[in-house]
């Protein structure tokens, strides 16, 4: 069953941009462990966060992704530039009315 994810991330002040060029690196393993979209966004209402929508085949595809060594590597690159404020939720797609 398809599985997204939806967040946010807060950035420290000031590293948006910088939080942002990382998380839209382009990432041909995502797709091939089962990545169907990942959509980066900003409002400048909000000009400390981040907004992330992903679509993966499965859960276990997204769980699949956290195990691959650049994700990790990326993890451990976006930490300085996190405020540890995040939010979100992940839920079980059960249709749509586009496909």
């Amino acid at each position: 069953m398809t599985y997204a994810n939806i967040g946010t991330l807060g950035a420290r002040p000031g590293r948006r941009d910088e939080l942002v060029a990382l998380l839209t690196r382009p990432s041909v393993e995502l797709r091939e462990v089962g990545c169907l979209l990942y959509e980066v966004g900003v409002n400048d209402d909000e000009p400390d966060t981040v907004f992330v929508a992903e679509l993966w085949e499965s859960e276990e595809s997204h769980r699949a992704s956290l195990r691959l060594a650049s994700v990790q590597a990326a993890i451990d690159e976006a930490r300085p530039l996190l405020s540890g404020v995040m939010g979100g939720t992940a839920f079980s797609v059960v249709g749509s009315p586009l496909r």
